[in-house]
């Protein structure tokens, strides 16, 4: 028999260099989410040297790295992953984002888990 109560939607926006999203256990049910981390930084007019990095940990352990030179000088730029989870019966499951940057400035770090059903 299907559920009829809408899909679970957990998010967390920051201004800052790191995220963090706990989505609790479920005792009765797994949960399969699809997870989005953005991240979006204010690159300086003169950016020869700008970068920016985003770092996903799943649960403690490093999922995803990415580092690449700011592009769009005196705009924003930034770095983008999707990945999908499973979370079994009973456990909890935490995700943090962490952003780095030389030059650059973080503006904006979103992570968001939709469940999908």
């Amino acid at each position: 028999m299907a559920s009829s109560a809408k899909p679970e939607l957990w998010r967390t926006e920051v201004g800052d260099a790191v995220a963090v999203l706990k989505i609790p256990g479920a005792l009765k049910r797994a949960r399969t989410f699809d997870i989005d981390v953005s991240l979006l930084v204010r690159v300086p007019e003169d950016n020869a040297e700008a970068w920016h990095e985003l770092t996903l940990e799943v649960d403690g352990k490093r999922q995803w790295h990415r580092r690449i030179a700011s592009s769009c000088p005196g705009q924003t730029d930034g770095l983008d992953y999707h990945c999908r989870v499973v979370l079994e019966v009973g456990p909890a499951l935490r995700i943090r984002a962490v952003a780095g940057t030389r030059g650059a400035v973080v503006q904006r770090l979103l992570i968001e888990a939709r469940e999908d059903r």
